[in-house]
């Protein structure tokens, strides 16, 4: 016998991920290979059969992502693909369908991305040269500005979110931990992100806003210029409990960092939130005088 509460909360997940008409996504898609899987979901590089099209496919784990949907029932929160699909710009991963799977899965469908993984590209440990340095990190900043711009908080901005493509461009994806710049989808308790890029107020449970970030690109910047972490890593988010002490002098590891690159970034890393810049507009315009190449 069903449980007539677990039924009702069943019945909230169909709703949430999409309506009645299902896709069979095995007989839409041929699989050409899995890109990765993270703790949620999984990514595959597929072909559109009926248009030939290489496509990328998101497959979300119901069962997983359920605790998290679940606190915010009755808030109209959109789903990952409507998210997506109003998140646009150069730096930003297209959106292109979704829905639930015959199997009830819920899907989304983007273009695919060939490219390196940010992260990938950070671990090899080979520096970059200055001028791509501020490149990348321009990008970065222009891709989060895009998801504040459209009205969403990311959540979980970090270097294993970001696409390089071999043509130079950074993109940004996954918007499965994103909500809507909105009080009530950021209340306390809500410890979501990626350790060691959680704002201090997200690992304190506080109340949030979009400086969190704020924060979580500051990190990934310095990341960017300097190869190292501001503050000593650790596995589960307990690093940002340090915050309270300010990060490790970026000029400690770039000596030659311009002064407006170096204070916007540190500025992005303060523990207090009104201290940071308030909009990833604010950052830009910290740097905007860079010059385009740099020795």
């Amino acid at each position: 016998m069903v449980r007539p509460r677990y039924a009702a909360f069943m019945g909230f997940l169909s709703n949430l991920f999409g309506g009645s008409s299902r896709v069979d996504l095995w007989k839409r898609f041929e699989r050409l290979r899995e890109s990765h899987s993270g703790t949620m979901s999984a990514f595959y590089k597929v072909k559109d059969i009926r248009t030939g099209t290489v496509l990328g496919l998101k497959i979300v784990d119901k069962a997983r992502v359920a605790p998290v949907e679940s606190r915010y029932k009755g808030l109209g929160k959109p789903t990952e693909g409507e998210i997506g699909s109003q998140i646009t710009g150069p730096n930003i991963v297209r959106t292109l369908e979704w829905g639930v799977s015959t199997a009830g899965e819920p899907f989304v469908v983007t273009e695919f991305i060939e490219g390196t993984l940010l992260h990938a590209l950070l671990s090899a440990q080979r520096p970059l040269q200055p001028g791509r340095r501020i490149d990348l990190v321009r990008q970065a900043a222009a891709a989060v500005a895009a998801v504040h711009a459209a009205g969403f908080v990311h959540r979980d901005i970090c270097p294993r979110n970001f696409m390089l493509r071999p043509d130079g461009r950074l993109v940004l994806f996954d918007f499965g931990l994103t909500v809507p710049d909105k009080p009530v989808f950021l209340q306390p308790g809500n410890r979501i992100g990626t350790p060691n890029y959680m704002a201090p107020e997200v690992v304190r449970r506080r109340q949030a806003d979009k400086r969190l970030d704020v924060f979580s690109f500051g990190v990934t910047a310095y990341e960017i210029c300097t190869l190292h972490s501001p503050w000593p890593r650790g596995s589960s988010g307990n690093a940002a409990l340090a915050h309270d002490q300010p990060p490790e002098d970026i000029r400690r590891h770039w000596p030659e960092i311009p002064e407006p690159l170096a204070a916007a970034i540190t500025a992005c890393l303060a523990a207090d939130p009104d201290r940071r810049p308030p909009t990833m507009d604010r950052f830009l315009g910290m740097i905007a005088k860079l010059p385009a190449t740099i020795a």
